[in-house]
Formats: C-alpha cells, structure tokens, sequence
C-alpha cells in the first residue's frame, strides 16, 4: 500500500513483513556518547537548542530531503539534551532503489504484540551489515553527518558523538501511533524523570 500523506500520517500504518526497507513507521531513539548532554538545555519544560542541537535537528529532516523513500513530522520528533526521539516513516517510492535485495534487515524482528517498551538495541553499522535503504541505514546515515558537523564546530576530529548502537519500535496501529507521538511531544517536560538525564530526580523508597 502506498503513503498517502493525507492518509497515513494519521490513520493506517502498514508493515508488511520485517524487512526494514519495507514501508512501515519506526520509533528510534539515539543517544549521545557516554550520555553526555550535548545539546541543549531544559529550561521550565522546554527543550532549549545550542548550536549542536541545532545541527541535529536540521540533519534529521534533511533525511527526509535527500531520501525520498522517508517522511519525517515535526509533531514527531524532538531534541533533548543527551537523545534524539523521533518516528521514521519509510514509504513507498518508484523512483528509489529500496530493497534492490530483500531480506531481514540486521535488526531481526519484532515479535507479535511488541509494545512502546519492547526494544532492540541496534549495532554499530558496517558496510556489510546493512542494506542500503533500510531505517539502519537511515540511521547510520545520520548519526555520521551529525557527528562530523558537530566535532567540525568543536574543532574534536574523530571524537564519539553517539552510542554505537541505537533503539527502534515497529509502530504496528494507530493507538501505539498515539501514544508514541505524545510521548515524545511530552518529552522535555519529563526530562527531571528521564532515565536518559544523569541528574534525574532520585526514586522515593
């Protein structure tokens, strides 16, 4: 079934099968090297950008430019000061080679009834391990643009930027659509609870 954007933005979501160069709508999330908050700041429940987090956040959409089989939403999407979150749409597209050899991607696949806290943590990617078109490459794609534009501005040429590996979640109905949407549009005002946030607000026992 083809991406219809006045359709299937907000209504049906299709995944048909596991290969990851398969239409169908990812929850990814990608942390900073050692969890360092190098983005920004939370300031009264809002994400305050310095130029870093800039970086990252014009690179994420300029997938969607330069791929033509991705679609990317602001509502769907959000910086934070050591994370990204954000929902890839990988659509049909007659025009890209997606796909050109099918098979399941490196990330496996997900099991029947996954729900927003079933997760795969996702290698490092190499040459050999993933194929062209797929959300890994995707990923990949823009985990190294971001990390070179950063240590070019920091003057640090080499130095690690992210995690080696990254977090995804087949989006399979509209209700986890939903909900993943609000959870990351509800992101910076949970930031004090993020287990992401080195500082959080410590557990009462």
């Amino acid at each position: 079934m083809p991406y219809d954007p006045q359709c299937h933005h907000r209504r049906s979501i299709r995944l048909p099968g596991y290969d990851y160069t398969q239409p169908g709508a990812y929850f990814v999330t990608i942390v900073t090297h050692n969890r360092m908050p190098l983005f920004g700041e939370i300031v009264d429940g809002e994400m305050r950008l310095n130029e870093y987090g800039e970086i990252v956040r014009a690179e994420w959409f300029r997938t969607a430019i330069v791929r033509p089989y991705v679609v990317l939403h602001p509502d769907e999407f959000v910086v934070m000061p050591n994370h990204v979150h954000g929902i890839v749409w990988i659509v049909g597209d007659d025009n890209a080679m997606v796909g050109a050899q099918r098979r399941c991607a490196p990330t496996g696949c997900a099991p029947t009834g996954a729900t927003i806290t079933t997760w795969r943590a996702v290698g490092g990617a190499t040459p050999t391990n993933v194929i062209p078109g797929s959300l890994g490459a995707i990923v990949r794609s823009f985990k190294s643009i971001t990390a070179r534009r950063i240590n070019d501005l920091r003057d640090t040429p080499g130095a690690p930027v992210w995690q080696r590996n990254y977090y995804e979640h087949i989006i399979r109905n509209e209700e986890a659509l939903a909900r993943i949407r609000a959870y990351i549009q509800a992101n910076p005002e949970r930031w004090a609870d993020d287990l992401e946030n080195p500082f959080r607000n410590p557990k009462p026992w």
